[in-house]
């Protein structure tokens, strides 16, 4: 019995040196990296950054359901003013200029600050030649007067400031809003600023670009003792009001007499 139990023993070992001792009687497996987690293969997500929201602009104050006080409409005399819109402008304003001196009599020009920053030297004519000036704005915004109070005095001195670069010792009795869009506040701060406001009482609406006999024609219509007359030298191409100026101006000075504002 002894060479069987030797063999058996044998056997024993042989089975443990091929499967391994405490072996699972499979070969072990190759050990593998774990795997990273999925967000370790994305770049970092930004950091969103913070939402900058303009402060919302203040509401437009609304026009009043009429003009309010304290305008200029009348000349205070029997004679009638003239009163031009929108410049100075380069092709329009001298020959303009040339046919008030050409007809003796002197106006009103109601400039707008960027067009006085760009052409000086014709705001120099304007005074020059005896006209009277009249603060327009600095570009033409017809919304200034439902703007804030600060924003309206800012526009105003801002202009001054301009037509002053350019004269010194230019008075500026008037202020005009434009579009004749007014309310109390843009009167109470030109007041404050020493212009008084000045609206009009015969508009040929010349910016439309009618005809020369239309323009005539409806300035003579509208035209009364007193009569404050809006033109334009700027803001378009105005050769239809020059062409009626001749005509218009020797029949205003017939009918009623031209005279400076005061």
């Amino acid at each position: 019995m002894r060479p069987r139990a030797l063999l058996a023993c044998l056997l024993g070992l042989v089975v443990l040196l091929v499967t391994g001792c405490g072996g699972s009687g499979s070969p072990p497996e190759a050990s593998t990296p774990s795997s990273p987690p999925p967000s370790a293969a994305l770049p970092p997500e930004a950091t969103p950054s913070p939402t900058r929201t303009a402060p919302p602009k203040p509401a437009l104050r609304p026009l009043p359901a009429k003009l309010p006080a304290g305008l200029v409409r009348t000349t205070g005399t029997e004679r009638v003013a003239l009163t031009f819109d929108d410049g100075p402008d380069p092709a329009w304003t001298p020959q303009l200029l040339d046919r008030l001196k050409a007809a003796k009599v002197t106006a009103t020009f109601c400039v707008v600050g960027t067009q006085v920053r760009k052409y000086p030297g014709l705001l120099r004519r304007i005074v020059r030649e005896g006209h009277q000036l009249c603060n327009h704005s600095w570009h033409h915004d017809l919304d200034l007067a439902r703007r804030p109070v600060a924003e309206i005095r800012a526009d105003l001195v801002r202009t001054d400031k301009e037509i002053r670069r350019a004269v010194p010792d230019a008075e500026v009795p008037f202020y005009r809003q434009p579009g004749g869009r007014w309310t109390a506040e843009v009167v109470k701060v030109a007041k404050q600023l020493g212009m008084r406001s000045l609206h009009w009482t015969v508009d040929p609406k010349d910016w439309a670009k009618p005809t020369a006999a239309t323009i005539q024609k409806r300035v003579k219509r509208a035209a009364r003792p007193g009569a404050v007359v809006l033109l334009h030298d700027g803001g378009g191409n105005r050769a239809a009001t020059l062409a009626a100026c001749p005509k218009l101006i020797a029949a205003l000075k017939r009918d009623h007499g031209i005279t400076r504002l005061t």
